[in-house]
């Protein structure tokens, strides 16, 4: 048996060797022609592209053995022959077969073209030669991807079916059985504290409530490496600064349906900061580069503090021109006394300018208009605030999905780099039909036609219908952001709106058709503060009948139904927000003013003042305090027009309480509104227990207090209305939700409460 095992082994060895063995005289000969046999849909000039001989040439030994080498290696063929007949060189192939088409069966974890995008990535796609290498390699890749998706049962089969014409179907039949959960996380050594409390910095999670949507429960390598690093980051926040994560193991049943990591630690003890010193060549006076340092002696070492001074001081020098600045941290460690003090050694590098400025990706949208935004300038001195400045305001554009800033150094010089901005461009036209519903209008109905980027511009044009039963608004409306060079906008408005509020049972009945026509000015002051001015013509038609308040029956009496305005707008705001829905810090102030001119018939002034401030507590709470102040009166003699009123109430000021509800009111009961208002919000978000990563969805824990004033009436506290209770946000595919449950806590007779309130879509 085993002299048989040895035979049949030399003989594959021989065969092999023979195989590639040219058929060839012994002598070398001066090849005459050369032809190329067995393709069907290889060109023969590719084959002779790889033969390293031609006519005319000598054909020796070496040469046939490197041409049979290199045809090989193209992977076009299964088998390569070269034979010699009176100085022709024959060069007979056997193509391997052409993939006719790729399917998939049993797929549902996935959408089929995302799995033959990855499969393209390892070589296998339709049109390619087959290689079996490589449909096992694919195999092995769509085995990979259902593993990341904690579905450790899943079985696939390849199938290859031969087709005419020397092609070949390749079928992958997928059994994908349950994702695996994960059963338990145990961490193991630590002392300072409580495993719970150590598992809530974890992503990964046992099964629970929300985990069906997160998907939390289910493995995935990358996100256990990210609880691993959140671990790590908890402990050297609190002073650990020889934490380790010593193993990690991760276990799986029998079945391959429960998952069991166990994470082994060595906490060390905990270090308080004695001392911070700055050393090397600063450029900086010292004592500017020492109120960046966040790291103060006597306290427990923060790692996170130590990250931000390195960073500020880096972003200090990189202000005036030091692109390359480091900062390195290096640490003395007093194992005795729980010790450890810190020298920051600064090298501000080379100082550098800017060459060019390049934008790339730009298909649609025209240079100046990404240019216009950049602070940075050609031939000045590197700033990395004003780099970063540019960046944000190239995002605010809202014309490009992504927005990249590289700096790197022009070749051959020490003390240049180019800004090379790189956009990708996003659609900024929309055509838009929806509803929503308010617990105050009932259903709304909407529509709008816009494009923000006409033709590459960056002009603005929009024409908007929302119809609501109390609310009705058409608009159209253009606008120019840089009119000016120095960025002055121009902006032309039409519109019409009507109110009737006999779809309100909590204020009197009126109805209120208003058409205009305005011109506006935008003039930036600076990076935050903007200046808004603008003038517009207005028709206004009022109807009132006998259940009308007396008030509004008598303006109606003395000032007609029909009545125009000229009014000026004016407005001053500070914006400094991260982001407009879910804000974590920033600020957002504003001073408005509205004016009917004795060019009208309609005389008065509007005034209102806002301050909102946000503030970060930790990386999961954010607290608001919102304050807003309202004060009109009419001019030369006559009233404020009562549908010019200010209102409190309702999901836009003091929740719990009825739209409008906040203020005088007639015998009937019904709200008239003030000309003055103040309403006060302190709000706290958080995310969603079960989501906290979640992006879309965040609740809060709110106060409000507010209401309205009449004209004889002075602001005061025991004026006001108070309500608290909890809030969620959630920006749906739909547009946003927002529904509140609030209570009433302080009341007045006559005020209407409203516990449950929501809004959903955009309301305009």
């Amino acid at each position: 048996m085993i002299t048989t095992m040895i035979l049949n082994r030399l003989t594959l060895a021989l065969a092999a060797v023979f195989a590639v063995q040219p058929v060839f005289a012994d002598e070398p000969f001066v090849v005459k022609d050369i032809r190329v046999e067995g393709i069907q849909r290889t060109e023969a000039g590719t084959v002779f592209s790889y033969l390293p001989v031609k006519v005319g040439e000598v054909m020796t030994d070496e040469k046939t053995a490197a041409a049979i080498k290199a045809l090989y290696a193209t992977g076009f063929f299964k088998d390569v022959r070269l034979e010699a007949r009176d100085g022709v060189v024959i060069v007979t192939v056997e193509e391997r077969p052409s993939i006719a088409k790729i399917t998939l069966s049993g797929i549902k974890e996935f959408s089929e073209e995302d799995l033959k995008a990855g499969l393209k990535q390892t070589g296998l796609a339709e049109g390619r030669v087959l290689d079996r290498a490589l449909v096992d390699k694919a195999e092995q890749e769509l085995q990979r991807q259902y593993f990341n998706r904690g579905k450790y049962a899943v079985e696939i089969k390849s199938t290859l079916t031969p087709l005419e014409r020397n092609r070949v179907a390749v079928q992958f039949d997928v059994v994908e059985g349950d994702s695996a959960k994960i059963q338990q996380i145990n961490i193991v050594g630590n002392k300072a504290f409580k495993e719970k409390e150590l598992l809530n910095q974890f992503t990964s999670t046992t099964p629970g409530w929300l985990t069906w949507y997160t998907k939390n429960d289910q493995y995935s390598k990358s996100r256990l490496g990210g609880d691993i690093e959140a671990l790590r980051s908890f402990y050297l926040n609190r002073g650990y600064l020889e934490f380790n994560v010593d193993s990690t193991q991760v276990s799986i049943s029998p079945d391959k349906q429960g998952i069991y990591i166990t994470v082994n630690v060595t906490e060390g003890p905990q270090y308080t900061v004695s001392d911070v010193k700055l050393a090397g060549q600063m450029l900086v006076p010292e004592d500017e580069l020492k109120k960046l340092v966040t790291v103060k002696p006597g306290e427990v070492f923060v790692r996170d503090r130590l990250t931000e001074t390195t960073k500020k001081i880096s972003d200090r020098l990189g202000n005036d021109g030091y692109a390359f600045a480091n900062v390195n941290a290096v640490p003395e460690l007093d194992k005795e006394k729980g010790t450890v003090a810190f020298t920051l050694f600064v090298d501000p590098g080379r100082r550098v300018y800017v060459n060019r400025i390049n934008v790339a990706g730009n298909t649609k949208t025209r240079d100046e208009v990404v240019r216009r935004e950049i602070r940075q300038m050609e031939g000045a001195y590197y700033d990395a605030e004003k780099i970063n400045r540019s960046r944000e305001r190239i995002n605010r554009l809202e014309f490009f999905n992504e927005v990249n800033i590289e700096t790197p150094a022009v070749t051959g010089t020490t003390d240049q780099v180019d800004v090379n901005v790189s956009v990708s461009e996003k659609s900024t036209g929309s055509v838009m039909l929806g509803a929503g519903f308010s617990s105050s209008e009932g259903l709304i109905l909407s529509g709008s036609v816009s494009q923000s980027n006409v033709f590459g511009t960056g002009n603005r044009v929009s024409a908007q219908i929302n119809s609501g039963t109390v609310n009705t608004v058409y608009s159209l409306s253009f606008t120019n952001p840089y009119f000016t060079l120095d960025g002055i906008s121009l902006g032309y408005d039409l519109y019409r709106r009507d109110v009737d509020s006999s779809e309100l049972d909590n204020t009197g009945f009126f109805e209120n058709s208003t058409i205009g026509a305005g011109v506006r000015f935008g003039f930036p002051i600076n990076e935050r503060d903007f200046i808004s001015l603008g003038m517009s013509y207005e028709q206004n038609s009022v109807k009132v009948d006998a259940t009308s308040p007396q008030q509004w029956q008598d303006f109606v009496t003395q000032f007609g139904t029909d009545n125009d305005t000229l009014r000026l707008d004016g407005s001053w705001a500070r914006d400094t927000r991260d982001n407009y829905l879910f804000t974590t810090k920033g600020m957002l102030q504003r001073v408005a003013a509205e004016v009917g001119t004795p060019a009208g018939s309609l005389q008065y002034y509007k005034l209102s003042l806002q301050h909102q401030q946000y503030f970060t507590l930790g990386k999961s709470f954010t607290l608001m305090l919102n304050g807003e102040l309202g004060f009109g009166d009419g001019l030369s003699g006559k009233p404020l027009p009562f549908f010019k009123n200010f209102y409190a109430g309702g999901t836009s000021s003091v929740r719990g309480f009825q739209n409008g509800t906040l203020g005088p009111k007639d015998v009937d009961g019904d709200a008239l509104g003030g000309n003055k208002r103040v309403v006060g919000n302190a709000e706290l978000f958080f995310p969603l227990p079960g989501l906290k990563d979640d992006k879309s969805l965040r609740m809060s824990a709110f106060v409000d207090a507010g209401a309205a004033y009449g004209a004889g009436e002075e602001f005061s506290v025991d004026g006001l209305r108070y309500s608290a209770g909890i809030a969620v946000l959630w920006v749906s595919p739909l547009g946003p939700l927002k529904f509140s449950l609030a209570q009433p806590i302080v009341e007045k007779t006559g005020d209407k409460a409203e516990v449950f309130q929501f809004t959903l879509g955009n309301v305009f």
